[in-house]
């Protein structure tokens, strides 16, 4: 088949097409450009936490590292470094009355966004406050702009005794970079691309625990879905009487909303 022959050029098209997909999910480095495209529908992925539910296990807390590959601090550097939680537990959270889990706000108006100076977090058109690993320069602007203190700066290289544990969808950070927690997009992007491919819409329950944090839940205290459908499990949650978000006053409007504990 000759060089310029169309259908070989078609193959060359698809192939680089599939690869510029699979860059999107293997290791999280979705690039800014392949987010701020035309969005093919407009999501807004966002969670619900039930506090009344929720019996304080910190089985959220754990899935997320593990899933995520955030490394242990070890004992010594834990002792003088802020260990990192992409998850983690408030010992009291404004508006509640125990300790409550507590990820990224993924904000309707992030003030991390505005702050960064390089484009290394941004917000893609499903409303997730994504960052790209090797843009960042280590600023830390971004942490002193954030009002719920999500964010975490690698002071230290990670460490991994047994590197077969370690999950290849989610990029490792190296030493002097921020991170936090991504809602799981790996997770989101795997699930849209396997729906595609089977040409059926991507179903809410296939969303509801999609998140590792809420698929560990035993209780089922988290769920996940569309904030932009109505008609979705997490837009009912939402519209609760018991529901509150953290910090109101700063107006960011976070995606991730609680439900307050029955008294």
């Amino acid at each position: 088949m000759k060089r310029g022959d169309p259908v070989n050029g078609s193959r060359r098209r698809f192939l680089a097409g599939l690869a510029g997909s699979a860059a999107c999910v293997v290791g999280g480095r979705a690039t800014a450009d392949e987010d701020e495209g035309t969005p093919s529908k407009a999501h807004q992925w966002g969670m619900v936490i039930d506090l009344d539910r929720c019996v304080r296990c910190a089985g959220c807390v754990v899935a997320c590292q593990q899933e995520n590959n955030v490394a242990p601090l070890g004992r010594q550097d834990a002792e003088r470094l802020r260990p990192i939680h992409w998850m983690d537990f408030l010992p009291r959270a404004p508006g509640t009355l125990r300790a409550a889990p507590v990820p990224c706000m993924h904000c309707e108006d992030p003030p991390c966004v505005k702050v960064c100076p390089v484009g290394a977090t941004y917000q893609n058109p499903d409303g997730i406050t994504a960052q790209v690993w090797e843009r960042c320069i280590g600023c830390r602007h971004c942490m002193v702009a954030c009002p719920y203190q999500r964010r975490y700066f690698n002071w230290t290289a990670p460490a991994w005794i047994d590197h077969s544990s370690l999950n290849p969808d989610v990029a490792l950070r190296p030493q002097g970079v921020v991170e936090k927690c991504t809602l799981c997009h790996h997770r989101v992007r795997a699930a849209q691309e396997r729906a595609a491919v089977d040409e059926e819409p991507l179903e809410e329950e296939a969303l509801r625990r999609l998140p590792a944090c809420a698929q560990s839940c035993p209780t089922q205290a988290i769920t996940f879905g569309d904030l932009a459908d109505p008609d979705s499990e997490v837009s009912r949650l939402a519209q609760s009487p018991r529901a509150f978000r953290l910090l109101p006053e700063a107006g960011t409007r976070p995606k991730v909303i609680y439900l307050r504990e029955m008294p």
